[in-house]
């Protein structure tokens, strides 16, 4: 309960309107951070080190840089930063929260775009509003070649060939000479239409499903 009410009288109280969390949810995730930065008041890169979960996970890294983009702190900023306090922390971990069952369609629109523009910034990984060939094929590489399966090179030709499916499902019919610049956005949100991401995108490696926090 003390917690709880340490929460009520910090600036930051309006969280719950921005965040959609209660104070109730709030305070739980509020645990998590004091335990994950050892009751410091800012997490950094190293912290999530020690998380068991996190450090098998293929896309460790962009999940960890997600934590430290400022484009996802609803803030119109760019670039990184090297420490995040808890308000950061609950902004980040909101895009994970699934949608309520009273929102409009309208709302439920809106969450379903933050969602993926949020998964968008952790494939844009130099914040050129595309995901180029690259920044795919290093995905698509890290998943299949760190899964053991398949050798790096092999990897490597799927992602490529992956990446000229997705070109010709965002801009239609492509020659053989011509050059993909990337997914932009929009393409984005055309190629993950039929995805309900909104149910799907939440985050267990906090052990910390955030589906048990909206009921």
């Amino acid at each position: 309960m003390g917690a709880l009410q340490s929460l009520r009288g910090r600036p930051y109280a309006d969280l719950a309107e921005k965040t959609g969390f209660s104070f109730q949810q709030i305070a739980v995730l509020h645990k998590r951070f004091k335990l994950l930065s050892h009751n410091e008041a800012t997490l950094k890169r190293d912290h999530f080190n020690e998380i068991p979960d996190l450090a098998c996970n293929p896309i460790r890294a962009q999940i960890v840089e997600a934590f430290f983009d400022r484009r996802n702190y609803r803030q119109n900023r760019v670039g990184t930063v090297e420490e995040i306090g808890f308000e950061e922390f609950l902004l980040v971990m909101s895009h994970f929260r699934p949608p309520s069952l009273h929102m409009t369609g309208e709302q439920r629109e809106s969450i379903r775009r933050e969602k993926l523009r949020f998964l968008f910034n952790m494939h844009d990984t130099d914040n050129d509003g595309t995901i180029t060939l690259e920044e795919y094929r290093h995905v698509v590489e890290e998943l299949l070649s760190r899964s053991g399966a398949l050798e790096k090179e092999t990897a490597k030709s799927i992602a490529d060939a992956a990446m000229l499916e997705v070109a010709s499902i965002s801009v239609g019919h492509m020659e053989p000479d011509e050059f993909y610049e990337g997914i932009t956005f929009e393409h984005f949100v055309k190629l993950l239409k039929d995805f309900e991401i909104e149910l799907r995108m939440n985050i267990r490696f906090l052990k910390m499903d955030t589906t048990t926090l909206c009921k």
